[in-house]
């Protein structure tokens, strides 16, 4: 049966309600408190590990704000002054539009209350993209000795495929080279993802859910890495491959095989940015097999493998480059990471990610058709932790996680002072976090 066709499972009533949500947070404190004590325990011992505000990267730096904090206040106060009305009345196509910008400005106000690094200093170190740009050269040579060579570049060169940095010298190109046009694009990705996880919400289980789950998707505090890290702009790329395949398990013919070939170059794409974003497979798989729809997913394979092979003409191998990078984070400070630690580190900075709504909005899930989008992303987390490839920094590393898992707010209230406290809950998380740490992104 078509999962959008199905009716959701009923609701629990409001005590059973508010002792899922109590014990839901009560647990992700725990997961918070005990990342933190495993990570600071191992740097006591001497052990480098770099995540110096466990369990996220930086440092813990109390901020007085200045007069920037009042943008971010505005910021609020539309959202939730307007958020849940708009999600109800604006037409469907303009909500989309709002959530996409209203997501960006909060993750500007956010970026703007540390003046010092601003939406371009975590992208100026060293150790970021821009600094090795001007190493690519000729793309054609770049590409091909990418993987002989990586030991040249600089740590996020070294762990992602080569798609990024390319992208970055392209806009050089055409004279948009630097780190403002970077942290645009940067921003700008992270919040479109928003919209295409609502378009895929509204396809498997109706523009209700979709539209009492805008608003919170806007005040995540994921929104303190969307500016500025380039896996905000694979997050964008990422969701809109999903969402079309997702899409394209809805509709057949020529309409339907278009969608599934469209997210599958955007799938590619999304694969020549990280390799560790294969794992978003599970979102458009578990639509699929309930659906029993194995051609969008053929056609969309058929695509993504289009764009390795193109790659792969041009001299980068992606299982290659994948290894390389493996033995290149072993022989790093993945080595210096236990294993055990950041597997329970990484949840912890994962659920300081999603807020206090989304882990409310997973107490209350019941609908099984959203299931399918939340456990796919849920289901993506789990292999990255267990794979040993994160080992830190999850923060960012996993943004393109976010919006499907985030989606479990569709179960939250959609009106009235609930609805209201809940999305000034999500900010004040997000506004209190970014004051007491000062994060690497």
């Amino acid at each position: 049966m078509d999962p959008a066709s199905t009716s959701p499972a009923q609701e629990p009533g409001p005590p059973r309600r508010s002792t899922a949500v109590a014990a839901a947070l009560a647990a992700a404190g725990a997961l918070i408190v005990g990342g933190h004590i495993l990570v600071a325990d191992l740097n006591s011992s001497g052990l480098d590990l770099l995540v110096n505000a466990p369990p996220v990267a930086g440092r813990f730096e109390p901020m007085a704000p200045g007069a920037e904090i009042l943008l971010v206040l505005a910021v609020i106060a539309f959202v939730v002054g307007l958020g849940p009305s708009a999600a109800r009345r604006l037409g469907w196509r303009v909500l989309l539009a709002w959530v996409a910008v209203a997501g960006w400005a909060w993750a500007v106000s956010l970026a703007l209350l540390d003046p010092e690094m601003g939406l371009t200093g975590p992208i100026l170190r060293d150790s970021e993209y821009l600094h090795d740009v001007p190493l690519v050269g000729s793309p054609g040579d770049f590409l091909n000795g990418f993987v002989d060579r990586i030991d040249i570049y600089e740590t996020h060169i070294r762990g992602h495929p080569p798609g990024m940095i390319l992208g970055l010298w392209g806009l050089g190109q055409i004279g948009l080279g630097g780190a403002i046009p970077a942290a645009l694009a940067m921003i700008t990705g992270g919040a479109l993802a928003l919209p295409a996880a609502l378009v895929a919400l509204r396809e498997v289980a109706g523009e209700r859910r979709a539209r009492v789950a805008a608003p919170f998707l806007v005040l995540m505090p994921a929104a303190i890495w969307i500016a500025t890290s380039a896996d905000a702009l694979f997050a964008g790329v990422s969701a809109w491959g999903v969402t079309l395949v997702v899409l394209a398990t809805g509709r057949s013919g020529r309409r339907g095989d278009a969608l599934a070939l469209a997210g599958g170059l955007l799938l590619g794409v999304t694969l020549m940015l990280s390799y560790g974003l294969i794992l978003l497979a599970t979102v458009p798989l578990a639509v699929a097999f309930a659906r029993r729809r194995t051609r969008p997913l053929a056609l969309a394979a058929a695509a993504g493998l289009l764009v390795l092979a193109t790659f792969a003409t041009a001299g980068f191998w992606w299982p290659e480059g994948l290894l390389a990078t493996r033995e290149t984070y072993y022989d790093g400070v993945a080595s210096d990471r236990p294993y055990g630690a950041f597997l329970v580190n990484n949840l912890a900075a994962f659920a300081i990610v999603l807020g206090p709504a989304v882990i409310a909005g997973l107490a209350l899930l019941r609908d099984r058709r959203v299931w399918l989008l939340v456990g796919g992303g849920l289901a993506a987390v789990a292999l990255a932790d267990l794979s040993g490839m994160s080992k830190g920094e999850v923060e960012r590393i996993w943004l393109p996680f976010v919006p499907w898992v985030a989606l479990a707010t569709c179960a939250l209230p959609a009106t009235g002072v609930a609805a209201r406290s809940w999305l000034v809950a999500a900010a004040s998380f997000a506004l209190a976090f970014e004051l007491g740490v000062l994060t690497s992104w």
